[in-house]
Formats: C-alpha cells, structure tokens, sequence
C-alpha cells in the first residue's frame, strides 16, 4: 500500500489512525498548496481532487478518510477503533458521522468561505456570506458535544476511536485558522489533552 499524504488535518486523521494501528506504510508527498492535487495525475487517483488517498496492493485507489480508516482497520482483524463487535462498529460510526456533519464540516468550510478564500476560490463554490454562521454551528455544536463527554473518557466511553482521532485532528486545525478550543468546554479540552499525549498525535 502507499500513502498519497500532505498537510491538512484530513491527512493528519489517517496518519494517526495507522500509528494507532501500528502500521507502517509507503507515503508520497503531495503539494497541496502548489495545488499538485488538482493536476491530472492526481485526479486519475482520485477524481475529487481532494487528500489523502490509499492505493492498495492491486493498484486501485481509496479515498475518503472515513473509508480509508474502516479499510485499514478491517484488513488489521477489527480492533477498537472501529469496534470489535458489531454493537461498537455501530457506535463507532454514528459519532464519526455526527462529528463529521455537525463539526468539522462547519468549521472548515467556515475556513475556507474566509481566511482560505484566497486559496480556495479557484478550486471550490465558496459563499462568503455564510462563513460567520458557520463558525457559530460548529461551536455550538462543540458545546453539545462536550454535555456528551460527561462521564466519558473518550467519544465512546472507554475505547478510543476513530470519532476522537477525527475530533483531535480538526480541533488542532481550527486552532490555526482562527477558531480556538472553547476553554468552557471542560470535557473537550480534557479530551483533546488527552489525544495531544499519545505518540500516534505527532505522525
């Protein structure tokens, strides 16, 4: 297998997953900034333009992270960070999919309709207008989340997942672009310290 990485929290979600994993495997650097990722080569990977992607041992590709994170954790036998059973696959996946919805998506297209909109406005449909009102929903939904956290030690109680290595790596994002951790929300800054602990943060 071989990576297609480059910066950028998306690719910081896969990078830690296989750390977690306790996998080592080829990485290609692609320059996301020079917009190497919007050249045909890269669009005959992926036709999203978008990073990272996996190219499998046959020569086909995988992209989407959730999608990646679930293929490298079935071929590794199921573990915890995706669930052992079908219960906690189920659990899993449900606060991914909420995260990714009602968080991340809010807060990084808030990024990209204002403080990216230099970068992006050749390569997406940005609305400006709305960025502003989606910077609000994603912290609002930041202080939901952390109501969730009560009791917990991670995203799904005792096991640490995909949900928290995703929540982690765009809240470090945010923090960059001008949208900081909420220092009321007790039970995410506990959480997201926790994360920042584990070697697997760094990859």
């Amino acid at each position: 297998m071989k990576l297609y990485d480059s910066i950028g929290p998306n690719p910081h979600v896969v990078r830690m997953f296989l750390a977690e994993l306790g996998i080592e495997i080829e990485k290609v650097e692609v320059d996301l900034m020079g917009g190497e990722n919007r050249q045909e080569q890269h669009l005959n990977r992926n036709p999203s333009g978008q990073m990272p992607t996996l190219e499998l041992d046959d020569g086909s590709f995988l992209a989407e992270i959730t999608a990646i994170c679930e293929y490298l954790d079935e071929m590794n036998g199921h573990t915890s960070l995706i669930g052992k059973t079908a219960e906690e696959r189920a659990e899993t996946k449900m606060w991914v999919r909420r995260i990714d919805l009602q968080i991340i998506e809010p807060l990084t297209n808030g990024f990209r309709y204002s403080e990216g909109y230099d970068l992006f406005k050749d390569r997406l449909h940005l609305i400006p207008q709305a960025a502003d009102d989606l910077k609000e929903i994603a912290q609002e939904r930041l202080q939901w989340l952390d109501g969730q956290l009560e009791g917990k030690e991670y995203v799904c109680g005792d096991r640490l997942t995909l949900a928290d290595i995703m929540l982690y790596c765009f809240l470090n994002f945010g923090t960059t672009v001008g949208q900081p951790i909420d220092q009321k929300n007790k039970n995410i800054v506990s959480l997201h310290s926790k994360l920042d602990s584990l070697d697997s943060a760094s990859a």
